[in-house]
């Protein structure tokens, strides 16, 4: 039986589950970070980046404003504000038969939200290895 990916990635955020991410990505899934250089393969590593991204970006302010999608794959652009500073960003988000995520891409812009993202995941990343 498949997963419907879409559907269930929208439930994960809007309920800011992270336990609902282990049945979501594939055990080789590949995460790729607007601010790390190369990409991060694996669930556990995944898992750890999507949730300290779910404490950074997931504000009252967060929602997505688009979606296109594709018979196993779709960009999700969202908007948030963090810290006054206005966030514009897309998720890339590529699923095998089964609907698992096997690529995860995230993109930012402008440049003054690039840095307080690089900043504010640095920091949540440090405090998930304590």
């Amino acid at each position: 039986m498949s997963i419907d990916t879409l559907a269930t990635w929208h439930d994960v955020v809007t309920t800011r589950n992270v336990r609902g991410l282990a049945p979501l990505l594939s055990e080789q899934v590949v995460f790729h970070s607007p601010v790390v250089h190369t990409p991060q393969v694996g669930r556990a590593v995944t898992t750890q980046y999507l949730a300290a991204a779910f404490h950074v970006f997931f504000n009252d302010t967060f929602k997505y404003v688009r979606e296109v999608r594709g018979p196993r794959d779709a960009v999700l652009e969202f908007e948030v504000t963090i810290d006054g500073i206005v966030v514009n960003g897309v998720d890339m988000i590529r699923w095998d038969d089964q609907g698992r995520i096997v690529e995860f891409k995230v993109m930012l812009r402008p440049l003054k939200a690039i840095q307080l993202i690089h900043e504010k995941m640095a920091a949540m990343l440090q405090a998930q290895r304590q």
